[in-house]
């Protein structure tokens, strides 16, 4: 199903963007060496509930998955990119932490991703990393507007990730959010431009660019959920929930320092 929301519906999706950004901004702060991974749900779900808010994970089923997540956050650390499921693990000083939320505001979800190192030193391949990320979700959410097409998009994303020399994975990618977090269409990160879905204003996407540093193989751990590179390598992952406007497409996941 590809949603189209109408003005009330953005005004929801607003809340639930803005409230994900400043749970994920509050959660960086907090994560520092020897912060359990199952501090960090406890403290997503403390605030979810807080805002009166909803997990779109707790009781997420997808046939990708094993059974419900079971918690409100995921929490991917080093070779762990997608799909974290939160166990008890300490964080040390170096480690290149991803933290993925998704909430619902009175029936609409955002969806957004950082991935940053916990601790002072920061490993120059973590840096090179996020940063292809985080440059190919700019990218990607620059080509994103009315009458352009989900091919233009992924080429944008892929472009910046091929570029930085990461292999590109097109099993998991972006996706429609509304109503529900995983909706049609898909968003590959890698594609051709001029190809695919026409956007049109009221469309909502979460652009997702992840890389790893020297493979595209994932293997799915033994908790059924998280998804981690084949060969252990290091992994980042970006993303954003965007509407797609008259004028272009507006961020809604921005942390609040970035808002206009």
């Amino acid at each position: 199903m590809i949603e189209i929301l109408n003005p009330a519906q953005l005004a929801r999706a607003r809340e639930a963007g803005a409230l994900v950004a400043d749970i994920l901004q509050t959660l960086k702060s907090r994560s520092a060496a020897g912060t359990n991974l199952l501090d960090i749900d406890r403290w997503a779900k403390a605030m979810i509930i807080g805002a009166g808010a909803e997990s779109c994970y707790v009781d997420y089923a997808p046939s990708f998955g094993r059974g419900p997540f079971g918690h409100y956050i995921c929490t991917g650390v080093n070779d762990a990119v997608l799909h974290g499921r939160p166990r008890d693990r300490t964080l040390a000083d170096g480690d290149l932490l991803t933290l993925d939320l998704a909430v619902s505001v009175r029936g609409v979800a955002a969806d957004a991703a950082i991935s940053f190192t916990v601790g002072g030193a920061e490993p120059p391949e973590n840096a090179a990393m996020i940063s292809a990320t985080e440059r190919a979700l700019a990218a990607g959410i620059a080509a994103a507007g009315p009458g352009a097409r989900i091919g233009d998009v992924s080429h944008a994303i892929g472009t910046v990730l091929g570029e930085a020399g990461y292999p590109i994975n097109t099993e998991f990618g972006g996706h429609g959010i509304g109503s529900t977090m995983h909706q049609d269409p898909h968003v590959p990160n890698t594609g051709r431009p001029g190809r695919g879905h026409r956007l049109r204003p009221g469309l909502l996407l979460a652009l997702e660019p992840w890389v790893m540093a020297d493979t595209a193989e994932l293997v799915v751990d033994a908790d059924g959920w998280t998804l981690r590179s084949a060969t252990g390598c290091r992994t980042a992952h970006s993303e954003h929930t965007i509407a797609i406007t008259d004028d272009g497409a507006e961020i809604l996941t921005l942390p609040e320092r970035a808002r206009p």
